[in-house]
C-alpha cells in the first residue's frame, strides 16, 4: 500500500514513516496542509493518515476538501484531540476512523489495514456511459470491458463528468473538482486531459460546451 502521512511534528512524522515501511507499507510525509494538498493532486493512495492539527490550515478542511470532490481515498485521522464531539465531527466530515495519541504503532497499522479493507468492499454504483465503465470503489474505468491506465487526473477529470452526465461543467469547476482549488494551473490544462481522455475512451464521450467548458451527454445506457 501506498500511504499519506500528514504529520507537523518532525519528531512524530519521522518515528511513524519509519514504523510504517516496517510494516512494508509505502510512506509520503508531508508537514502541512499545502504540502498534503499537492501530494493528493499528484498520487492517487490507499489511504491517509492525517493530523488535524496543522501550522497552515486544518486538517479538517483537508478533509473537507477531499470529499467535496469526490475523492473516497479511506482517511484515518491521527490527532491528541480526544474530545468525544472532535471525534464527530471528523467522521461526520467524512473519515473512516479515528486513532488518538499516543497510540500504539501496531494498533494504528491495524486500523489502516481495516479502513482499506472496508473501501474496497464497498458496494459504490459503477458508473456507465455506453461501453465506458467507472467503478469508483476499485478507481478502475475499462472500454468494452478491457481496462484503461488514466493518469490519476485524467480520472479526476473524468469521474467529475460522468457523476453529472448531462451537465455542463465550466473549466474552473473542473479544476476544483480535480485539483481542490488548490495549485498552480496552466489555463489549457483541463485541455489537455479531455483531450486524453477522447483518444482512450472515444472522441464522442466528451462534448465541448463552447465559451463555458465541457459536458458528458446523457448517452447510451448499458
Amino acid at each position: 500500500m501506498h500511504l499519506l502521512l500528514v504529520e507537523d511534528d518532525a519528531m512524530l512524522g519521522d518515528a511513524l514513516g519509519s514504523a510504517l515501511r516496517q510494516h512494508e507499507l509505502a510512506v509520503d510525509w508531508v508537514r502541512d496542509a499545502a504540502g498534503a494538498r499537492l501530494a493528493l493532486v499528484e498520487h492517487g493512495y490507499a489511504a491517509v493518515l492525517l493530523d488535524l492539527g496543522l501550522p497552515d490550515g486544518s486538517g479538517m478542511g483537508i478533509l473537507a476538501g477531499m470529499r467535496a470532490r469526490f475523492d473516497t481515498t479511506p482517511v484515518l485521522i491521527i490527532t491528541a484531540r480526544d474530545q468525544l464531539s472532535q471525534r464527530i465531527q471528523g467522521l461526520d466530515a467524512g473519515a473512516d476512523d479515528y486513532i488518538v495519541k499516543p497510540f500504539q504503532i501496531d494498533e494504528m497499522v491495524a486500523r489502516l489495514r481495516a479502513v482499506v479493507r472496508r473501501s474496497r468492499g464497498a458496494v459504490v454504483p459503477a458508473l456507465i456511459w455506453g461501453e465506458v465503465k467507472l467503478e469508483p470503489a476499485r478507481r478502475a474505468v475499462s472500454l468494452a470491458g478491457k481496462p484503461v491506465a488514466l493518469s490519476v487526473n485524467e480520472y479526476r477529470t473524468l469521474l467529475a463528468l460522468m457523476q453529472r452526465q448531462g451537465r455542463a461543467l465550466t473549466r474552473e469547476q473542473l479544476e476544483d473538482e480535480v485539483y481542490g482549488g488548490h495549485g498552480t494551473i496552466e489555463s489549457n490544462t483541463i485541455a489537455v486531459y479531455v483531450h486524453q481522455l477522447r483518444r482512450k475512451l472515444g472522441e464522442h464521450l466528451i462534448e465541448t460546451v463552447h465559451g463555458y467548458g465541457y459536458r458528458m451527454p446523457q448517452g447510451p445506457q448499458s
